[in-house]
């Protein structure tokens, strides 16, 4: 195989070698439905099918709160919240179940606390979630849509606030004995990564920090992770809603299992000609390749792609009519927990953030 501009190029021989062995492991391989990939992400469970434990996360946990903010801003794991005993500008109450930031009267002070107390924390090695210091700060919001206080990335999931991203799908429209075809621009993340290694992922992905809007952090993420340039981004990227779900974190995400994860992910679609060709550019990515509809939902099945990022897969089928309910006995739920309600104040304006 030969690479052109990022576009992956097979010679005749080894195409049919390399479909021939695609074919027999593809038989072999264990099958996921669409029901599936959203029980692999949205794993938080829900009140109304299971009851019980969705009251043993909520009652065992400890609701993060803020001082004079009534809502709960995430659940934090016992192990996790016993390590805020004693710490300064903070207040646990293991009758209540609550973590309270009691320090602080506005964003700047209680980001400063937040900031302090993530930095000792990265600086005891205790959590190997903080291995992982991006030194990006993510917003959190209070129920009136304002930040209450910045968070370093890397600390998010310990603390099980929501955080955001944006995804772009980035697709094709071919004509193929007189029939109109769509294929994906699918990268394949760098093996050496800790999150996800190796995994399929979305043309362009990545979470939004402080000061970004869900636009503007795709126009970044496009330069940075596909070389694709910024005019063609804003000229081009069609806004299409967003995929929100509650993850419990596995291996695979690094650091601690079972931290909790509610996400939003701000999705947008770009249909482009055969000229642009997306290039790794930061590491993040080992190459674009571009895949068939069903060529994607197979390795979909097949559990290649990273969790969340097959869900805005299954989302971009479902609106564009390349998933209907004929297909898929369990359409209808599937649909409704692509846009999962998170239980916790969300982003409202993010000219704020």
């Amino acid at each position: 195989m030969s690479q052109d501009g990022g576009h992956s190029v097979f010679f005749e021989s080894e195409s049919a070698t390399n479909e021939e062995a695609r074919e027999i492991a593809d038989s072999v391989k264990p099958q996921k439905s669409n029901l599936d990939l959203i029980n692999e992400t949205d794993s938080f469970p829900y009140y109304t099918t299971n009851p019980s434990a969705y009251t043993h996360y909520t009652e065992t946990h400890y609701h993060l709160l803020v001082a004079d903010h009534i809502p709960t801003l995430g659940l934090v794991l016992p192990s996790v919240a016993e390590v805020f005993r004693n710490i300064p500008g903070w207040e646990l109450d293991e009758k209540l179940h609550t973590l309270t930031l009691v320090a602080g009267k506005d964003r700047q002070s209680r980001s400063a606390v937040v900031a302090a107390t993530a930095a000792a924390m990265r600086a005891t090695g205790h959590f190997q979630v903080l291995s992982k210091w991006r030194d990006e700060l993510y917003p959190v919001f209070a129920e009136d849509g304002t930040v209450l206080f910045d968070i370093e990335r890397a600390a998010s999931a310990l603390f099980g606030i929501v955080t955001y991203g944006c995804h772009m799908t980035m697709y094709v429209k071919e004509q193929v004995n007189g029939e109109e075809v769509t294929r994906i621009w699918v990268p394949r993340r760098a093996r050496h990564k800790e999150t996800y290694g190796g995994m399929l992922d979305n043309t362009v992905a990545g979470g939004l920090s402080c000061g970004e809007t869900p636009f503007s952090g795709l126009v970044r993420e496009a330069e940075e992770e596909a070389s694709l340039d910024p005019e063609l981004i804003r000229t081009r990227a069609k806004a299409a809603g967003t995929v929100s779900y509650f993850h419990i974190r596995d291996a695979r995400a690094g650091g601690e299992r079972g931290l909790l994860q509610p996400e939003c992910q701000y999705v947008y679609d770009m249909d482009v000609g055969a000229d642009v060709i997306p290039k790794p550019s930061d590491g993040e990515v080992e190459g674009f390749e571009l895949m068939g509809v069903e060529e994607v939902k197979k390795a979909m099945a097949h559990g290649e792609f990273k969790p969340n990022c097959a869900l805005v897969l299954l989302d971009f089928f479902i609106r564009r009519g390349d998933l209907t309910a004929e297909e898929d006995d369990h359409y209808a739920e599937i649909v409704s927990r692509l846009h999962r309600v998170l239980e916790f104040p969300t982003a409202r304006s993010w000219r704020t953030s």
